[in-house]
């Protein structure tokens, strides 16, 4: 067997949309190279076949060990998925240490062929993320965005300090996979393998707000207007239209929030006009739940990419979303697969206006399917993956820096 390619992340069981991304970026990694081991070197929750759970955070020295566990396992390369919170030490003081143990991992590897692939690149950044992107980048051989804007924002943002832009920046984007598009008549049969059917008020057609259950993702602002915007689909055509919103909560700072939408759901359940179903966002389950709704709402207020935008575009579904706001705009516009609202009456509207075009709602699906086949599928992602893997491996054999052009 050839050298392994070595992941760095969370992982599940652990309830975490990083973890989630992994484990299907593994998935598809490891069916590129059959002839290569994908491991995973995980936090201590992780579990699973080829998952080594020793990132221990308790200890400010947790990256030894790691760097150790690499050297060990003498890798083709390694491939870090960071979030700020998945390497952040706090000591006993409450003090956290600002990601430094993951500067020093790769300080400690730095003959090792090495990509980091950050989750959250805001378009203007805090002078704390500005300062260790600057240093990720420093210590990296390639550095992975999702999105072209942050690429040439990085640009912007370090011009504002008279720092040298990184030049080993490279975009890839959020994989989707093309084997989860069910039919008419398979989405009718998990409308019954879902309980929904059991539901007696809930109609044929519904709009969806689905994943995990956060205060940026703004779940009231549709199901405030909701009752207004039924009535107005039933009276334009005739037809009646249900919200169904699922998922549940992982984060106890959330938590509140969570109560209150669900509810603002009950309330609209009394009146026929809502259906709240709890599930874990994660697995088969969770494109099944996307999969029922006719179209999709994402009201969220911080938003650099979405593991449920992900699934949305895998399963060719229109959405409505907000903007300007980071990723959630960028995939919008790039695919023309949704709506972007900016205020209330914008969302109200876009809603009624897909729930009573079904031929806009088809443009829309045809799309998402273009851009899933053409520019996201997760087959052209590992290409790309394998394109930064090769550069990584040339930057150590030579001791040359990766050089790329600039986006603008």
């Amino acid at each position: 067997m050839a050298d392994p390619i070595v992941m760095v992340s969370s992982y599940p069981p652990r309830l975490c949309g990083i973890a989630t991304f992994t484990e299907e970026a593994r998935e598809f990694i490891q069916k590129k190279h059959p002839d290569r081991e994908v491991l995973v070197i995980s936090h201590t929750d992780g579990e699973g076949d080829g998952v080594l759970p020793i990132i221990d955070l308790s200890r400010r020295s947790w990256w030894r060990t790691v760097a150790d566990t690499i050297r060990e396992l003498s890798p083709y390369t390694v491939h870090i998925e960071h979030e700020y919170s998945l390497y952040n030490y706090v000591d006993n003081r409450g003090r956290a240490d600002s990601n430094e143990g993951l500067l020093n991992l790769l300080e400690a590897i730095d003959d090792v062929p090495t990509i980091v692939e950050p989750h959250t690149v805001h378009g203007r950044l805090t002078d704390f993320e500005a300062d260790f992107i600057f240093q990720m980048c420093e210590r990296a051989n390639v550095v992975v965005f999702k999105c072209h804007y942050q690429k040439w924002r990085l640009d912007w943002n370090f011009a504002h300090y008279g720092w040298p832009t990184p030049t080993n920046v490279m975009v890839i984007p959020y994989g989707a996979r093309d084997d989860r598009r069910f039919s008419l008549a398979e989405v009718i049969e998990l409308r019954d393998e879902l309980g929904l059917n059991k539901v007696d008020h809930l109609s044929e057609h519904l709009v969806g707000l689905v994943g995990w259950i956060q205060s940026n993702k703004r779940w009231d602002i549709l199901t405030s207007m909701w009752e207004d915007i039924a009535h107005e689909i039933q009276d334009r055509t005739g037809e009646r239209w249900d919200l169904l919103a699922a998922g549940t909560w992982r984060d106890p700072r959330h938590k509140a929030d969570y109560d209150r939408y669900r509810s603002e759901m009950e309330l609209l359940e009394k009146k026929g006009l809502a259906h709240y179903y709890e599930f874990i966002p994660r697995g088969e389950v969770y494109y099944k739940m996307l999969a029922v709704c006719d179209f999709l709402v994402l009201p969220s207020t911080d938003e650099t990419q979405s593991s449920t935008l992900a699934r949305i575009i895998a399963l060719n579904k229109p959405f409505v979303t907000t903007a300007p706001m980071e990723g959630l705009t960028a995939v919008t516009l790039e695919s023309g697969g949704g709506l972007l609202f900016t205020t209330r009456d914008m969302l109200r509207d876009h809603v009624i206006e897909l729930a009573t075009n079904e031929q806009l709602r088809m443009q829309m699906g045809e799309n998402l399917k273009r851009y899933l086949d053409t520019v996201v599928n997760w087959d052209i992602v590992t290409e790309q993956y394998d394109e930064a893997y090769d550069l990584a491996r040339e930057a150590v054999k030579t001791g040359r820096k990766v050089d790329l052009p600039k986006e603008f």
